[in-house]
């Protein structure tokens, strides 16, 4: 009797383990490239600091190529509070795409 309540209990026990849950697929594996999108994303955060630092540079150089940042007192020197407040173009995108398209100086 024993026999068969262990070949009984061996069953229902091999009938409930196959309804459980398969541990080799228990956890989710990532496909994703999580090195390649964390180079992009700092990729773009670079190229969008460049930008700015760009139209900052090519906003100041016009500033200073049509004088608007003259000092009021001595006519030769430069008025730097103005210089970083002045907007020589109207909009960023003008000084971003001024820069990309004249990239030596003139002559």
């Amino acid at each position: 009797m024993n026999e068969k309540q262990a070949d009984a209990e061996g069953e229902v026990m091999k009938m409930y383990s196959e309804s459980g849950p398969d541990e080799r697929k228990l956890y989710n594996k990532s496909y994703v490239n999580h090195f390649a999108w964390s180079l992009f994303l700092v990729a773009c955060a670079v190229i969008f600091w460049l930008l700015i630092a760009l139209a900052n540079a090519e906003n100041q150089r016009q500033a200073l190529v049509t004088k608007q940042c003259q000092d009021r007192v001595f006519k030769e020197e430069i008025d730097f509070k103005c210089l970083r407040t002045v907007q020589a173009r109207e909009h960023w995108w003008q000084n971003v795409g001024y820069a990309l398209m004249h990239t030596s100086p003139d002559r």
